[in-house]
Formats: C-alpha cells, structure tokens, sequence
C-alpha cells in the first residue's frame, strides 16, 4: 500500500513539473494588461485596455493612447469566465525580449497592441505592431488570441 502511495505522489508532482510553460500565473500581485490602439481613428473603441487578475476583469476607462495612465473599473463576472485563459497563451519568451516595442505599432495605421505583465511588482510592456509580418512569429498566436478576447469582452 505504501508503494502505491508513493507511486501516486511521483506522477502528481511529475504532472505538476510538467504544467503548461507557456502559462503565466496570474494572482492578486500577478496581473496582464492587454489592449489594442489606433491613432487613425475616431470614437471610443480606438483605444480598448484590461486588467486581468486570477479572480477578476477590468476595464481602463482613460483610454490613453500612450498605455500609461490608467483607470480601471471591474467587469462582470460572465467577461472575466470568457477571458480568463487567455494567460495560458501568454508566450513566455516575450519575457526574455530585449525590445519593448516590437515592430511599428500603428505606423502604418495598423494600430497596436498593448501588453503589461506584473510580477511581483516588476512590470514589463511591449508595444507590439498588429501587422504580423513587422513581429516574431512566436507572438502570431498570442496576438490572436488577444484580439479575440477583446472582440468577446465588446460585444
């Protein structure tokens, strides 16, 4: 019995070794910042910014093209279930990357994303171009998926 026991505390702490690397962990001091800009264009969807949180979605209501003033004010709980994965395709490469904007976010009227990550208080952003061919394919999902969530969160 006790070489069952032990065999069972093996493969969960194997399983456990083997998480998902991609994954980023979002807790209260572990957050994402997601958004998209566009300069070349009129009314309020032309700047869209969230704050992801393992317990809750918020929603930036400055709408600063310069993704550095921020007023966040919570969504309901239905948006946060419909986004709440997406640090699961949170390319943790982009961590290790030496450029904070990648591309020319919105020089071509292309527009950009906006990503924050917190860690523990360390924050790190990029501005990244939406034209895929200006960027690293590693970034091409994430990018998606980004857009994606923001498509759900507005309808």
């Amino acid at each position: 019995m006790r070489k069952i026991s032990i065999g069972l505390t093996f493969i969960a702490l194997l399983l456990a070794c083997n998480s998902d690397d991609n994954a980023i962990n979002i807790n209260a001091q572990n957050f994402l910042i997601f958004g998209y800009f566009y300069g070349e264009c009129g009314g309020e969807g032309c700047v869209e910014t969230f704050k992801l949180t393992n317990s809750a979605l918020f929603e930036d209501t400055v709408d600063d093209y310069s993704g550095q003033n921020f007023e966040f004010v919570a969504l309901s709980n239905d948006l946060f279930e419909q986004v709440k994965n997406l640090p699961q395709f949170f390319p943790t490469r982009l961590l290790n990357e030496n450029e904070t904007i990648i591309g020319c976010p919105d020089c071509a009227d292309g527009g950009g994303l906006f990503i924050l990550y917190s860690q523990n208080g360390n924050e790190q952003s990029w501005r990244i171009d939406q034209v895929k061919s200006n960027g690293p394919e590693y970034l091409h999902g994430f990018m998606d998926k980004v857009n994606e969530k923001i498509a759900l969160i507005n309808e």
